[in-house]
């Protein structure tokens, strides 16, 4: 009877050891990636008129490559805050403008390889455009790059304002020669919005929505996007006039990690 006892004892053991085991297999542990909470829509299924232009999923960022997690050119957000876009894209059209999103749900694995790349202190490839006027050894400490972004969160987005009826954009391409960010509109590159005195993440103080050296149309500009959106539940981050974050956050203290992918998403197949 003992015997027994030991015998069927070591089988149990052997049998939890196996499922243990194939638990943290690699195609276990890989699965399929995570998904976004059912709040979280494409955009384009809330408003399909604004203009989407996702930098990060090309090779024309500060980084110079496509940024990990970035499968596909899609404006994914909290519903509530693609809802409340779509408010103020209604504004904007009968005023002649469109809006224009850079970026918005942004996975945690992108933000990991923005400080991969940042601690890189050889790669400087795209600093003639991005960061003329920066050391790169000051990119932390000045705020151009943090371990966490109020983007992984998804109510968080970079936009601007183009006049319609909408100018494409041409192509970028790498290798290209890099002007400046905050060169004048005709000099920069010929991104289709509005002069909004430098282009979108530039790393520069120029950059800060109310920097008392962009005046006229520039400042105007910027004052248009930013009054249509904080009427409706935005809040601008000073430091960047493109970057808005809808209040209040529907996921405040998350950090997601999915990809941006229409996989991703509820429903999707």
């Amino acid at each position: 009877m003992t015997r027994l006892t030991t015998v069927t004892r070591a089988l149990i053991a052997a049998a939890a050891a196996l499922l243990a085991s194939t638990a943290l297999t690699p195609t276990a542990r890989a699965g399929t990636d995570p998904k976004a909470p059912k709040d979280f829509v494409a955009l384009r299924s809330v408003d399909p008129t604004i203009l989407q232009e996702m930098r990060y999923v090309t090779p024309h960022n500060f980084v110079g490559e496509r940024i990990d997690g970035y499968r596909q050119p899609l404006c994914i957000l909290t519903r509530p805050a693609a809802e409340a876009l779509h408010k103020a894209q209604r504004r904007l059209l009968r005023q002649g403008y469109t809006l224009k999103v850079y970026d918005c749900y942004r996975p945690q694995r992108a933000v990991d390889h923005f400080v991969r790349w940042a601690e890189d202190l050889d790669d400087q490839a795209m600093k003639g455009e991005f960061y003329p006027n920066v050391d790169k050894t000051r990119l932390f400490a000045d705020g151009y790059i943090a371990a966490k972004s109020g983007h992984s969160r998804g109510s968080t987005l970079d936009v601007t304002l183009v006049r319609l009826p909408a100018k494409p954009t041409r192509p970028y391409h790498q290798g290209e020669p890099l002007v400046p960010c905050f060169a004048p509109q005709d000099a920069r590159f010929p991104d289709n919005s509005i002069d909004m005195g430098t282009g979108f993440d530039c790393f520069d103080t120029l950059s800060h929505t109310l920097d008392p050296r962009i005046q006229g149309r520039q400042r105007a500009n910027r004052l248009l996007l930013k009054n249509t959106l904080e009427g409706l539940g935005f809040v601008n981050l000073p430091e960047e006039w493109w970057h808005y974050t809808f209040k209040p956050e529907a996921h405040p203290d998350t950090y997601f990690d999915f990809p941006v992918a229409r996989k991703s998403l509820a429903g999707a197949h």
